[in-house]
């Protein structure tokens, strides 16, 4: 899916979700207290931690103007017209295969710290020009057991959007955009259980058009439109099993 840039600047209202999430990350909320000591405990269903160590990761959220349709849903705290890309990686990759997520990947000692590191895999991925984007900061680390990643969110602004389409099918086979008001809506809010090894684990998701949004990407969104007081409350106790 190729997507284009959009026509003009969007509303004053995005220029507010601008404001909400610089002053974000000037707050810094603290998501996980000890993230590092995630990874002293097995993830849900294995016997032992993986021997391999911890990688140094970084994912761009990306947050700009809808380039054609504004939400279906409508929020007075949100501006229809604001949106955040995402990708779907491949269903042949090792980890996380056929997730939503954001564009990102692997800190490598070639870059500068994690907004580089999440620029360029956003360029890889998906095309995306950086010298459009605008990086507004990090938020705090956070880990992904399961593959032994601990993640820097780069919360970032799209000043002037470029077209962005898949790259890579071996690593992305989709990027969109979806409209925040969209996923604010306590309609397409859902809990996803996921039971394995006689675990269950139950996280947020998000029905973006009949794509559903969980995981990693799906705990972001939650905990980042609670900080920036975008969120409505939602019955958490509708599920959906996990999609794996």
């Amino acid at each position: 899916m190729t997507v284009p840039p959009p026509a003009g600047p969007g509303s004053g209202a995005a220029a507010g979700a601008l404001a909400d999430l610089v002053a974000l990350c000037a707050r810094r909320p603290v998501w996980a207290p000890d993230p590092e000591r995630a990874f002293d405990a097995p993830p849900p269903g294995r016997e032992a931690p993986h021997a391999r160590p911890v990688r140094r990761s970084a994912v761009l959220v990306l947050f700009g103007v809808l380039d054609a349709a504004a939400a279906r849903a409508d929020h007075p705290a949100v501006a229809a017209d604001l949106d955040v890309l995402l990708t779907r990686r491949s269903p042949t990759l090792s980890h996380h295969p056929g997730q939503v997520s954001f564009p990102g990947g692997g800190i490598d000692a070639t870059d500068a710290g994690p907004e580089a590191a999440a620029l360029r895999e956003a360029r890889e991925e998906t095309g995306l020009d950086p010298a459009g984007v605008r990086v507004l900061g990090t938020l705090p680390l956070l880990p992904v057991t399961v593959s032994r990643n601990l993640v820097t969110p780069v919360l970032a602004w799209w000043d002037r959007p470029s077209a962005v389409a898949a790259a890579d099918p071996a690593e992305t086979v989709d990027v969109f955009r979806v409209p925040v008001a969209d996923l604010v809506d306590p309609a397409r809010r859902v809990t996803t259980v996921l039971r394995r090894g006689g675990h269950e684990w139950r996280g947020p998701a998000f029905d973006a058009d009949g794509v559903l949004v969980w995981g990693f990407t799906a705990f972001i969104l939650d905990r980042l439109l609670d900080a920036v007081g975008w969120a409505v409350p939602w019955d958490e106790g509708r599920t959906v099993p996990a999609p794996v």
